[in-house]
């Protein structure tokens, strides 16, 4: 990794919303029909922040680039963002949208969402210069497909990152539209690290596994990581496939985040130096972890109480983070 003997800096570019969690539901919710949620919840959201409050806790140095309205929520974006000591000096404060929210309906281990996009709408790859780039040792973008204004900029920001000598990584979340009209090849040139789920992979390749999937895409790839929830995770290096089992939770209170704690989890490591198995690992149970308590980053209070849920609930012990 570049510049030794000092800790490395990330850059997360991405999407800012509260998450409003309607949980415990008897059934998904069904047209011209009303049922009851049991918990309520109203939590710091987006795949990207909850990757950046994640990352964070576990020890890295984050700076989070986002656009939020100047709106209670976006005080709350903005406070909860603080609280898990990253940094906010780069978020930008839309004039005209509102700050971005989701609902979650949760369900046993199934969710569904539904998201109003706001001020994350307006961020665009010209709000992120090679200024501001070149203080930072690794990129990270999440959901660029609810970002309509930075989706068509994202490979250019990758390209002039890795120009940097910036390292990336990209998970792109589902496609509200279901298009995913993106130039993969592209954008995968300049992609060090790529983590879709299972059903992203799926809809970006038409490939039914993760390994077609990953075969499909590696000619232009570097290192690719699937997830697949319960079924662990695929990875690809360059030259050879892993698999990554999952860390099982038998009482699962929610699974909002598990896939962007995961990817805490996987950059930390990669970060440090670690083995690619070292670094699904640590993505793996950090994704369980995410599964004790409601929302993406609930679980993660601090580096000790996570050391110590990973080791009494999962009996996995974590001496090196």
């Amino acid at each position: 990794m570049k510049r030794p003997g000092r800790k490395l800096k990330v850059l997360v570019v991405g999407e800012l919303n509260l998450d409003l969690i309607l949980d415990e539901l008897a059934v998904f919710p069904e047209v011209k029909k009303e049922i009851i949620a049991q918990k309520m919840n109203l939590v710091m959201g987006s795949s990207s922040a909850i990757f950046a409050c994640n990352l964070s806790t576990l020890g890295t140095d984050v700076t989070f680039l986002g656009k939020v309205g100047k709106d209670q929520f976006g005080k709350q974006v903005e406070e909860s963002l603080k609280n898990k000591k990253v940094n906010t000096d780069r978020l930008i404060y839309s004039p005209t949208l509102k700050t971005g929210l989701t609902v979650a309906f949760s369900f046993k281990n199934e969710r569904a969402m539904v998201t109003y996009p706001g001020a994350m709408q307006e961020l665009t790859e010209k709000d992120v210069p090679d200024q501001v780039l070149k203080d930072y040792d690794h990129l990270h973008v999440s959901s660029v497909f609810l970002q309509s204004s930075l989706r068509n900029g994202v490979a250019e920001l990758f390209r002039r990152a890795k120009k940097l000598h910036l390292t990336t990584s990209l998970d792109t979340q589902w496609d509200p539209e279901e298009k995913w009209d993106c130039d993969w090849k592209k954008l995968l040139n300049d992609t060090d690290i790529f983590l879709p789920n299972i059903d992203e992979m799926r809809a970006i390749t038409g490939k039914k596994d993760a390994k077609s999937g990953i075969n499909s895409l590696k000619e232009f790839s570097n290192t690719i990581v699937v997830k697949n929830g319960v079924k662990g995770c695929l990875a690809w290096d360059g030259g050879k496939f892993y698999m990554q089992p999952a860390f099982l939770n038998r009482k699962v209170m929610d699974t909002i985040g598990a896939g962007d704690s995961f990817n805490a989890g996987f950059i930390h490591a990669f970060l440090k130096n670690k083995t690619i198995e070292k670094c699904l690992e640590l993505g793996a149970i950090c994704g369980a972890v995410n599964t004790t308590a409601h929302g993406g980053t609930a679980a993660f209070s601090s580096k000790k109480d996570f050391k110590n849920i990973a080791c009494t609930k999962f009996n996995y012990s974590i001496d090196d983070l």
